[in-house]
């Protein structure tokens, strides 16, 4: 591959071959005038090659992501022989200085993409950042969490039709590979559009860190910027042994109580299965919750008390592809 002539150009800025630049994307205040800066991070090989966005934050408790991102970028793994490599540790700052998932104006920014000029403060947030920032990237890293008590056993997720997507999933080498079409308005909807390669990385809960999870991270970046020819990582192989979820369904709880956990999460578990029990707080009553089909569990509501009606297992059934 011949050398890198030419600056990259992001946010107003030339970054040349071989030289790297924090800058920052601004797009409101705080009612105090504060301003709001999204710090984003840009290595520029030398040497031609595609442009990779590693993303983290989109809601703000989602802090595994946020430390995937910036271990990735203490250890200098996010300078590239080949290409350029963007790093945003965490993107909805509005979110993360509050621990909260939502925008100020009470929406969800994984909801509101592609975005408009003048609409809410999400939306308008989402359309700058099409316009400025992901116009220049070939694949995208998405990392989230669980929400809430919510905790997702490592998986990427995409459309399995969207056979590149797929591959770059099972070099990601989570253990789950998640069937999960489309979303409208999602970051993955709005860059699939613009025919950008995207791997939704799925792990752990909100507000706390997982260091297995974290593990999983590095390395499917590892592997991905391998695979890409942006960097060489002595890194092992995906595991062969990946699941493929085809489908998947919420179990919910058939009375509010308290919640008593049966199997682990990422467990196979049989139909009738007892996955855990819920029972009142004076003795009264215990019902068992039971797997209704052969499965794996992918995520676990970890909360001590639930009401009626609340999701509390996510089970997956496998078929081949």
């Amino acid at each position: 591959m011949i050398n890198n002539r030419n600056a990259f150009h992001i946010l107003g800025e030339a970054i040349e071959p071989g030289k790297g630049a924090r800058l920052n994307l601004e797009v409101a205040k705080l009612h105090t005038n504060t301003p709001i800066q999204v710090p984003v991070i840009v290595q520029h090989a030398k040497k031609d090659g595609p442009v990779l966005l590693l993303l983290a934050g989109s809601h703000g408790d989602e802090v595994n992501g946020t430390e995937i991102v910036r271990q990735i970028i203490k250890k200098g793994w996010n300078k590239p022989a080949f290409g350029t490599v963007i790093c945003i540790p965490v993107f909805n700052i509005f979110a993360f200085l509050n621990f909260t998932r939502e925008f100020p104006d009470g929406r969800d920014l994984n909801r509101s993409f592609p975005g408009t000029k003048n609409g809410s403060l999400a939306s308008q947030f989402a359309y700058h950042f099409m316009k400025d920032i992901a116009t220049n990237v070939d694949v995208i890293i998405d990392f989230h969490t669980g929400a809430v008590q919510r905790n997702n056993f490592p998986q990427t997720r995409c459309d399995f039709k969207e056979k590149r997507s797929l591959e770059l999933c099972e070099i990601f080498g989570a253990p789950i590979v998640l069937r999960s079409p489309l979303i409208a308005k999602t970051l993955r909807s709005a860059m699939q559009k613009e025919g950008r390669e995207y791997v939704l990385f799925e792990g752990g809960k909100a507000n706390r860190l997982d260091e297995n999870v974290i593990s999983i991270g590095i390395k499917g970046v590892q592997r991905v910027m391998k695979h890409l020819g942006m960097r060489d990582f002595k890194v092992t192989a995906p595991d062969d042994s990946l699941i493929y979820l085809h489908e998947s369904s919420w179990l919910r709880a058939p009375n509010s109580g308290m919640l008593r956990l049966k199997v682990k999460n990422g467990a196979f578990v049989t139909k009738g299965t007892i996955l855990a029990s819920v029972s009142d707080p004076y003795g009264n009553f215990e019902r068992s919750v039971k797997s209704p089909r052969d499965g794996y569990i992918f995520c676990v509501n970890e909360t001590p008390i639930v009401t009626k009606g609340d999701a509390i297992f996510h089970l997956g059934q496998e078929k081949n592809l």
